[in-house]
């Protein structure tokens, strides 16, 4: 049925590519809440696509074989429904916060007038409240585009009345984690603002950008972690709109690296305003939206379990919390673990399952009928944790339903991915890609899908199969992705057997335009000289205590291909001709 609601009545009876001109020339100007009726002489199948983007549901009356009336109205969608249950809103505010959104959103409302409006009507506003109406904008009209090039406009308008309470937790509990990364993130973007009074100097720069890169780590768990568990409570904005803001700030402190590497000094320094700006501004917008909204939706045992994951990825800055439990649990008499490793997915999910009785340790031995032999649960298990290439699975319904737990994944996972749908687990801008691939292989158009990339000086190749069951009915999408720089640079053939790195004699050989240079520079990277010498980890951890970053997997993917030798030497305090004769004596002393 139509919701009873005021509708512009829009008559399009022999009107052909102007009407579209016209429904979106009224959908421009319509009021919040308000519905479109449309006729036509035929069925405007054509309309529906677009109008459900913009946000509306459809009722379709036919009058006569040549008369369609069909009324177009605001959906709540599950998600807000989802949302709003875990929250105790005000309708009435809610209306009249999203009332002004609106009108500056569609430019009817200058932004310096709305906050006038909002200052002189509202006392106070609480972060989800406004995290609600970001929310609600999509059943609008307003598109991710629109939110993301007007959300600085609308955070300041609603600045003097948006409630900014004091957030006190434990230590463990993931808000807090964020809190303190972004405290050490605060006083990284001190130091930058008072080394841009000092003389230009290159190793102090080096050294802040080493710290300040690591917060990807930070943007990796929050995206991994965080954004999946706020999807489940309905609220889907972060990972669509904040995503962008993270990718400018990665972007911004990638360009600004680059420009120091390349000893481009003016251009360098002229860069610092923008990217201190903008990470600046993505702390604000976690600190007065995200977390406050997050500790409203989320409870303790949610967090908890995001706990266990978080160390997957990592942490930025800060030293490796303590672990984090429900106060549920603790009541229960569980004691608070005081440390955790990285969680192993297989463990935990089997422990639930023995709580409720769902099952016992027979079936861990127990053996299923593969397409191709018997295996356990353990040894498929094992299969997937060795196998030299990373496999993620989403299926028919575009839901991350599995990836495989390998030690040399390519890019980060958390379990966190698990259950999410997979455009949330893609930055907004390459979301269209990834529709595009699923819906060519559902509609049995194409089958596969190959990209490949160089990050790092690494040479990434990715293939997506489309999975289908024996009828040929479409049951999913297979990513698996490999790092295959080295097996780019082999030639010839290998047929005897060599434990060695480096195959000696003409049976086999690799590129020498591949090999990594042997001599060490100033200006060569940790990645590539342990790369070609990995025992120099260890020699460097022994030389300076600092250097046990190098064990921590994280830390080093981060690193691998930032810090040059330059770089690492200026952080042992020693020169880098020094440090570069040290490693050469080690490498003469392995030979």
């Amino acid at each position: 049925m139509k919701r009873n609601i005021n509708y512009k009545i829009l008559d399009g009876r022999g009107q052909t590519e102007e009407f579209k001109d016209c429904i979106l020339n009224v959908l421009s100007e319509l009021p919040a809440e308000d519905g479109i009726c449309v006729i036509k002489e035929f069925e405007p199948v054509p309309l529906y696509k677009m109008m459900e983007k913009k946000g509306f549901d459809k009722y379709i009356d036919k009058l006569s074989e040549d008369e369609y009336h069909v009324w177009f109205f605001p959906k709540e969608t599950p998600k807000d429904q989802k949302m709003k249950q875990h929250l105790n809103l005000n309708d009435d505010k809610l209306q009249k916060i999203m009332d002004i959104k609106l009108q500056v959103f569609r430019g009817e409302l200058e932004p310096d007038d709305a906050k006038k409006i909002i200052n002189e009507s509202l006392e106070s506003i609480t972060p989800e409240e406004f995290a609600y109406g970001e929310q609600h904008m999509l059943n609008h009209g307003i598109d991710d585009d629109l939110m993301t090039e007007k959300m600085d406009d609308i955070i300041e308008i609603f600045s003097d009345v948006l409630v900014r309470d004091e957030i006190k937790l434990p230590e463990g509990h993931p808000i807090h984690t964020y809190k303190k990364e972004a405290d050490a993130l605060d006083k990284v973007l001190l130091k930058m603002e008072g080394q841009l009074k000092q003389k230009f100097a290159k190793n102090p720069w080096l050294e802040l950008y080493e710290k300040l890169s690591q917060i990807n780590v930070h943007f990796s768990r929050k995206q991994n972690q965080l954004f999946s568990a706020l999807e489940q409570k309905g609220f889907d904005r972060p990972s669509k709109v904040m995503w962008t803001f993270d990718n400018n700030v990665r972007n911004a402190i990638k360009n600004a690296f680059v420009l120091l590497n390349e000893d481009k000094d003016e251009e360098f320094i002229a860069a610092q305003e923008n990217v201190i700006y903008l990470v600046r501004d993505i702390l604000l917008k976690e600190r007065e939206i995200l977390y406050p909204t997050s500790l409203e939706l989320l409870d303790d045992e949610e967090f908890a379990a995001m706990r266990k994951s978080d160390d997957e990825i990592g942490y930025c800055l800060i030293d490796h919390p303590p672990g984090f439990v429900s106060k549920t649990n603790k009541k229960d008499g569980a004691e608070e673990i005081q440390d955790t490793q990285p969680g192993n997915l297989i463990s935990d999910l089997s422990a639930v399952l023995n709580k409720h009785g769902l099952l016992t340790k027979k079936s861990d031995n127990e053996v299923f009928d593969v397409s191709m032999g018997q295996l356990t649960l353990e040894q498929i298990n094992l299969i997937f944790k060795h196998l030299q290439v990373d496999l993620s699975y989403v299926d028919e319904n575009d839901i991350v339903k599995f990836y495989s737990d390998t030690k040399h994944r390519v890019f980060p996972r958390s379990a966190g991915v698990i259950g999410r749908e997979v455009q949330n687990c893609h930055p907004r801008e390459s979301v269209e890609t990834v529709e595009e691939i699923i819906e060519a292989f559902r509609s049995g158009k194409q089958d596969k899908a190959e990209f490949w990339l160089e990050i790092g000086g690494k040479f990434i190749y990715i293939i997506y199969d489309a999975v289908r069951d024996e009828k040929g009915n479409f049951r999913g999408v297979l990513e698996m992705m490999q790092d295959v720089t080295r097996i780019r640079g082999l030639t010839g053939s290998q047929k005897l057997l060599n434990w060695e790195d480096k195959v000696k004699g003409n049976e086999s050989s690799v590129d020498s335009k591949n090999e990594i240079n042997t001599s060490i520079t100033p200006n060569m990277t940790i990645g590539n000289l342990l790369k070609k010498y990995p025992y120099l980890k260890e020699f460097l951890i022994q030389m300076n205590p600092m250097f046990k970053k190098l064990n921590n997997p994280i830390v080093y993917k981060t690193m691998k291909n930032i810090a040059t030798m330059d770089m690492v030497a200026s952080r042992a305090g020693i020169g880098v001709e020094e440090l570069i004769d040290k490693l050469n004596q080690e490498i003469a002393r392995n030979k």
